[in-house]
């Protein structure tokens, strides 16, 4: 195959290949000339180049490079196999009698990467850096996301060994406890961006938070699922929408990033009403998450929602209405909420009723567009993602914008630098009893530690530093005397660049 590579290389320099589908016909006709039976993957070629022929291509052979296109390469790892504390929900499948984590199925890839690393996060870490980074991917930045029913609810022991085994995972060694890990990962090669936790509402306690700012967690995942009730009563969730505006508030109190996980099409809710739920989180500032995933009800085998399926007794929504729903409320979202996820990466032989296709994103994009509307959020505006971006934008000759809002007590400011409806960098400060930054994010393709931007990069060309001082400024203007930073461990060397110090488990500076 190294016969094969070298005639790739060759074809490559005689130039005209400058997209995936020109990559591929190279490929062909070198497998031809090289006599082998079958064309090798992008990786496969990947595998085989030097350093410097890497480097130089390794743009155009990048695997799905939309992994890394949001400046920072995902890692999401499980937990071992539990029961939610109170039981389990109507629409909910899994649990230990299943043999994995209450709410997943087993079949979700990174379930299938748990299992086959027995649920141990320092083989689930290493395994998925390796995938990402033999298919071109960069992995200095990565945002963990720790999944598996309510992680919060699990031992403080579980807890931390699992964070250690994960922070190893990133660091390549084990370490003797979890406060080394932790302090070996702020100059590790692959660095904790920010870390996330799954978790109930009712499961997101003030001692609860404090377990999770003390090994690093910059974002909770709750699922909220429903805003009524009368049907989390229904669905028998345990617990009730006071538990989902307690947990928020107590998260962006201690500067972390919120997401909401919402299930519409539950039994009792129609799509109109949906609708109205999901516009209500961002007209009611009890509630205002700074992000969401949308996951439309599915029937699936193991569920109680599914004997009521059976009887006929439930009908899950449908792709039409569900999209057409989705088309209506995406336009009206505010500018500072990022729509993560709108469907679960569940197969579709294991859906019994309910969505089973696997685009509903791009029918809820197809519908917008028909009725010449675009969503506001920020997935679908950041530089990366954007079929719009400017790669000569240069955020010295734009004026920064501020979205301000109320929000479970306190004032948010979303500050961002954008040009035609592409965002290129933003940050959320929030002012209550303290003023604290809980995201700072420069957007495009990820960019390693250390290294100069490529063409096109938004990254590492001083716009962050910008947004830093921006919010220092306005701290300052409001009156108060310290900046605090919810900082992923792997970012805080960079803000120590910037004359912040550690304290406690935040990035703090005296504002002069």
């Amino acid at each position: 195959m190294e016969r094969w590579a070298k005639r790739v290389l060759e074809l490559i320099a005689e130039g005209g290949v400058e997209d995936k589908a020109c990559l591929s016909k190279v490929k062909g006709v070198a497998a031809g000339e090289t006599g082998l039976s079958f064309v090798p993957r992008d990786s496969d070629l990947l595998a085989l180049l030097g350093d410097s022929d890497r480097e130089r291509l390794v743009e155009l052979l990048r695997v799905k490079p939309t992994r890394t296109r949001s400046g920072v390469a995902v890692v999401a790892v499980m937990t071992s196999p539990e029961d939610c504390p109170h039981g389990q929900c109507v629409p909910c499948p899994g649990g230990k009698k299943e043999g994995v984590p209450q709410s997943y199925t087993g079949f979700e890839p990174a379930a299938r990467r748990a299992i086959a690393h027995g649920f141990d996060p320092y083989k689930q870490v290493t395994a998925r850096l390796n995938q990402l980074e033999e298919t071109g991917h960069v992995t200095h930045k990565i945002d963990l996301i720790i999944m598996g029913g309510t992680f919060t609810a699990r031992p403080w022991s579980y807890q931390e060994d699992f964070v250690k085994g994960c922070y190893d995972g990133l660091n390549g060694i084990r370490s003797e406890d979890l406060g080394s890990s932790i302090k070996l990962n702020e100059t590790a090669r692959h660095r904790c961006i920010g870390l996330t936790v799954e978790t109930r509402p009712d499961h997101f306690t003030q001692k609860e938070v404090a377990f999770c700012r003390d090994y690093g967690a910059t974002r909770v995942e709750l699922g909220v699922q429903s805003i009524n009730d009368d049907v989390l009563d229904l669905i028998e969730r345990g617990h009730g929408v006071s538990h989902s505006i307690e947990a928020t508030k107590l998260a962006k109190e201690a500067g972390m990033k919120v997401c909401y996980h919402m299930m519409p099409g539950l039994p009792k809710t129609t799509m109109g009403k949906d609708a109205e739920d999901i516009l209500a989180l961002f007209s009611n500032p009890s509630f205002c998450p700074d992000m969401l995933k949308i996951y439309p009800t599915l029937v699936v085998p193991g569920s109680k929602l599914h004997s009521w399926w059976e009887r006929g007794d439930y009908q899950p929504p449908k792709e039409e209405e569900t999209a057409s729903m989705l088309a209506r409320v995406k336009p009206r979202l505010p500018p500072y909420v990022r729509i993560q996820r709108i469907e679960r990466d569940i197969p579709v032989d294991k859906i019994s009723a309910g969505i089973r296709r696997s685009d509903l994103r791009m029918l809820v994009k197809d519908e917008m567009q028909r009725s010449n509307k675009s969503c506001n959020c920020i997935r679908c505006r950041e530089a990366g993602l954007s079929q719009k971006i400017n790669t000569q934008f240069d955020y010295h000759t734009v004026s920064w914008k501020t979205h301000s809002y109320e929000a479970s007590g306190g004032k948010e400011l979303f500050i961002s630098f954008e040009e035609e409806g592409v965002l290129y960098g933003y940050t959320r400060l929030r002012l209550d009893a303290l003023a604290a930054v809980r995201e700072l994010k420069v957007l495009g393709g990820a960019v390693a530690i250390g290294k100069t931007p490529q063409k096109g990069s938004s990254q590492h060309q001083g716009m962050g530093s910008r947004l830093l001082e921006i919010c220092e400024m306005l701290s300052k203007d409001e009156g108060y005397d310290q900046l605090r930073i919810t900082a992923g461990v792997g970012v805080r060397e960079y803000y120590r660049g910037a004359n912040y110090i550690l304290k406690g488990t935040y990035m703090v500076k005296e504002l002069a």
